[in-house]
């Protein structure tokens, strides 16, 4: 049966991109996974898969996207929806608009995690909330921060994970593995920082009781910055790391020594069980928030 005003929407992630015909109120269509490698390859994949669903479902009237980046996420931007800085070989430069500009419709593009925490915010964790937190803990490290279902940006869109957090040399001398700072939260709490420094993943570090301790006082710089910032109503901590036993309830206690009592509200209730929380969407975060983006770039028009 052929529907009217259907949406497309695009989870660009480092690994695979995931995609899904929907309609408006969400019921998907037909949804498929794609290896991301060069975008010579990804992109006809893409567009084929598109193609032949709308043939199948009916038109599409509007794309949402949310990927890795760094992307041009600015509509005012003349590369708008333009991969930059990327570390992902070939992908600087690559458009999302030139890959879909066969459908004429319109496009609204949006990074990964802002397309996670709009999804959180619209059924998930971040349900009832105003201004949201979303940051994922990961390959690498990223927050989005959603106001009523919209991300919010500057110049660029936010890079959490480069913010530089208090190091004890003496407990922790790693270097840190991010190529531009080193010692960044991503450059020594990320997956691959935590498989660098100790040999093997978080969660396999029980031998090591001070690990889960340390990665958490990290994260804790994080949490505790992303407060005094945004004072959001709620904080959402996913990725794979976050999967390590006992760190969300580290992260909570030493967010809440770093805090100190400074900020008081109801919001923020004794032991931050309520206020540091973890994903309710899992793995369809991304795509929900993509879809939401695609309605959005529909109003728009």
């Amino acid at each position: 049966m052929s529907r009217q005003g259907l949406i497309g929407a695009v989870e660009a992630g480092g690994t695979k991109f995931v995609l899904a015909l929907t309609t408006q109120d969400g019921e998907i269509l037909a949804r498929t996974r794609i290896p991301t490698n060069t975008p010579t390859e990804t992109w006809p994949a893409m567009q084929d898969f598109f193609a032949e669903t709308s043939e199948l479902h009916g038109p599409i009237a509007a794309f949402g996207v949310a990927s890795f980046g760094p992307i041009d996420i600015d509509p005012a931007s003349p590369a708008y929806g333009t991969f930059t800085t990327t570390p992902k070989a070939g992908w600087s430069g690559a458009r999302f608009h030139d890959a879909l500009a066969s459908f004429s419709v319109p496009i609204k593009v949006d990074t990964d995690v802002n397309g996670a925490a709009i999804g959180e915010w619209m059924s998930g964790a971040g349900q009832g909330c105003r201004t949201l937190a979303y940051t994922t803990i990961g390959t690498g490290v990223g927050t989005g921060v959603v106001r009523n279902g919209h991300s919010l940006m500057g110049i660029s869109h936010f890079e959490s994970g480069h913010i530089v957090p208090p190091q004890n040399h003496a407990a922790d001398p790693f270097p840190g593995i991010c190529p531009y700072h080193g010692n960044c939260l991503e450059g020594l709490a990320s997956g691959p920082a935590i498989e660098r420094r100790w040999g093997r993943s978080l969660d396999r570090l029980a031998s090591e009781p001070g690990a889960v301790a340390m990665i958490a006082d990290y994260l804790a710089h994080l949490a505790s910055t992303l407060v005094l910032l945004h004072m959001p109503d709620r904080l959402i901590f996913g990725g794979g790391v976050m999967k390590a036993p006992g760190l969300i309830e580290a992260v909570r206690t030493a967010t809440s020594a770093q805090l100190n009592g400074y900020v008081s509200h109801p919001r923020l209730d004794d032991g931050l069980e309520r206020y540091i929380v973890t994903p309710g969407l899992g793995d369809d975060a991304g795509i929900t928030g993509a879809i939401e983006l695609g309605r959005q770039a529909l109003a728009r028009g």
